[in-house]
């Protein structure tokens, strides 16, 4: 990955509905080369996906969630479970496994709190190999950024 590579990804992270002309105008390269580098930076994997970022605010009432989750077991194969039955929740943003701490932190994104229950009981209280559960949840959100430094 080199400068220009750099200068194309910092520039799609900001906003990635410009077009090729108006990028490539952007990075200092002709069309078709920058076409060619966003091409290989998609089928490299540096480039996952394109997305819209939506205001949650925006669209009705939401809440978020901050929860810690600490297991019993943590063995590999345990934790692959656990991983697994959260990635199919349409309501977790995002899983993280963690260290040191509870193993794993998640963001959540709710309606309210009668649906932060009912995830809360389907996830976790149901599942025998959930220890512990701390939830944290937002009162303002000051920073959201999806932007990564390359």
């Amino acid at each position: 990955m080199d400068e220009i590579d750099r200068r194309i990804l910092n520039l799609l992270q900001v906003d990635a509905s410009q077009t090729n002309s108006e990028l490539a105008l952007a990075v200092h390269v002709s069309p078709p080369t920058c076409l060619r580098r966003v091409k290989q930076l998609t089928e490299s994997g540096v480039i996952q996906r394109q997305v819209a970022i939506v205001a949650p605010e925006k669209v009705g009432p939401s809440l978020t969630a901050i929860v810690e989750i600490s297991l019993d077991v943590q063995a590999a194969e345990r934790m692959a479970e656990f991983e697994a039955r959260v990635a199919g929740e349409e309501a977790v943003l995002q899983c993280y496994r963690v260290a040191p701490g509870p193993d794993f932190v998640l963001i959540v994104q709710v309606a309210d709190m009668p649906a932060y229950h009912a995830l809360a009981h389907r996830l976790f209280a149901t599942q025998a190999n959930v220890r512990n559960v701390k939830a944290y949840f937002s009162t303002f959100r000051s920073k959201f950024e999806t932007r990564i430094a390359v």
